[in-house]
């Protein structure tokens, strides 16, 4: 772990030397990359926080091709995974003070920076993945609050699906709140997730994912929540065996990007990273699903066992919490909009 952050420390080191100094005046050319044909590219960094095998890495390689493909060269991604760069909430730090560009990060931790996101955090608030993605990047709904940051420095471009989350434990299946009676379990740092496991019956323990593994495996938690490919691609199918289809969120993976970096690109340039970006979502989204049927192969392999749950049981338990969060007219009205699809 020493040795991690060291190396995510050297390397934001790096990349804020190499950003901040492409976006702040400075020599450009120590913000640019010579291209192929002799010109300079201008790298955006992505921090990342899964592997490079995640849909999410795939999708944004993809679009940092097609953008240095579409640019002539001048402009590329480069996506850094597995925490390289830091856990999701130092990156969103990272990409508010103009350190890096850009970040993946899960929606409960925008909540601090404005409550509203919290419409779509909430436990069963979407019914489906179809239902989710008719909502999450449609402008009409959503262009007020994913531009809200701004004056703290970010704009959210896209939500990401991340399929549905659910709970595994190390020693026994779940199949009522009862079942979660004093297990101490990973969730993402949100007072709306630690809220939530308390109603299903669990103790909420925030930290970043790749402390989990380590965690379960020494008893400091008896469990997680999160969806099948990281649970089988961060092998906690290893340690905690028994996943447990609660399917209580449905939660986003928003891309953020500094303001001052989106703000400067050419106008030309930032129609295709917005072209290119679209794209990405929808590639995204077919592989994700793709995925998750290897991912569970290979995590019944490992030794994983799947069981469903008494979903109502858990709606019910949970219903108190989307009441207590729902208290803007912006908040109301998206939710308002989503019950509309149902």
């Amino acid at each position: 772990m020493f040795k991690k952050k060291v190396l995510a420390a050297l390397i934001g080191l790096t990349v804020a030397t190499t950003l901040l100094a492409g976006c702040g005046g400075g020599d450009k050319k120590e913000a640019a990359k010579s291209d192929a044909k002799g010109g300079e590219t201008t790298v955006l960094k992505v921090a990342f926080n899964q592997p490079e095998t995640h849909p999410q890495f795939q999708a944004l390689k993809k679009m940092g091709e097609e953008l240095k493909k579409k640019t002539n060269g001048k402009y590329s991604m480069e996506v850094f995974p597995n925490e390289l760069l830091g856990a999701q909430k130092e990156t969103m730090e990272m990409v508010q003070s103009g350190t890096i560009a850009m970040s993946v990060v899960g929606g409960p931790l925008l909540e601090s920076w404005n409550p509203d996101f919290v419409v779509f955090n909430l436990p069963y608030v979407f019914k489906s993945p179809e239902q989710q993605q008719k909502v999450i990047n449609d402008p009409k709904l959503t262009k007020d609050l994913y531009n809200s940051l701004k004056g703290k420095g970010i704009y959210v471009k896209a939500a990401f699906y991340a399929g549905s989350r659910n709970v595994y434990l190390k020693k026994h299946a779940v199949k009522t709140p009862a079942d979660l009676k004093g297990m101490k379990i990973r969730v993402m740092q949100s007072d709306t997730n630690l809220k939530m496991m308390e109603l299903m019956g669990g103790v909420g323990t925030p930290m970043g994912q790749g402390e989990v593994y380590t965690a379960i495996q020494t008893g400091v938690i008896d469990g997680g929540e999160n969806n099948e490919l990281i649970f089988s691609d961060l092998k906690h199918c290893e340690i905690a065996p028994y996943y447990s289809y609660t399917r209580h969120l449905m939660i986003p993976d928003y891309l953020i990007i500094s303001s001052e970096v989106y703000d400067k690109l050419p106008a030309d340039v930032k129609k295709i990273f917005d072209e290119e970006l679209a794209k990405a979502v929808g590639d995204e989204y077919k592989m994700f699903n793709e995925n998750v049927t290897k991912a569970k192969a290979t995590a019944e392999k490992a030794g994983a066992k799947f069981n469903d749950v008494d979903i109502n049981a858990f709606m019910k338990a949970v219903a108190p919490l989307t009441q207590e969060k729902l208290k803007s007219d912006v908040t109301k009205n998206i939710y308002k909009a989503i019950r509309a699809l149902d």
